[in-house]
């Protein structure tokens, strides 16, 4: 019986960590919704991110929506360092929820991965989360 070509012991070990630290991890999924249910309330804690490519040199970001009666000034969102805006709100859950961007006071963005988006009175879209 010949063992040619095969590999054991130590070598074996160090060939399998190798080949295990060459491949790369799989990328996060892109999302700007991170959604975490409570175990013991019927809420989920949504936290929304407005990426800084969204709304460039923006100084204020609000979001705004169903859930806070489209209040422009309720949910102010917090810059971050990269340039990132982001807000947390607790919702209920089983429901879906229309909302946007408030940017600067006077421009309005969708979440470019909402769950999903719906026609608005206004010509345009809504964005939704799903919760």
């Amino acid at each position: 019986m010949s063992t040619k070509g095969v590999t054991t012991g130590k070598a074996a070990v160090k060939q399998a960590v190798k080949k295990t630290v060459k491949s790369k991890p799989e990328p996060a999924p892109l999302t700007s919704l991170k959604k975490q249910y409570m175990k013991s309330n019927p809420v989920c804690k949504v936290t929304f991110r407005l990426p800084r490519e969204a709304a460039p040199g923006a100084n204020t970001v609000s979001i705004v929506g169903e859930f806070n009666n489209w209040d422009m000034t309720e949910h102010a969102m917090k810059k971050l360092k990269n340039g990132d805006f982001t807000a947390t709100v607790e919702l209920p859950c089983n429901k879906e929820f229309r909302f946007r961007y408030l940017i600067d006071s006077c421009r309005w963005e969708n979440d470019w991965f909402a769950d999903k988006y719906l026609p608005n009175e206004y010509g345009s879209d809504d964005s939704v989360v799903a919760v």
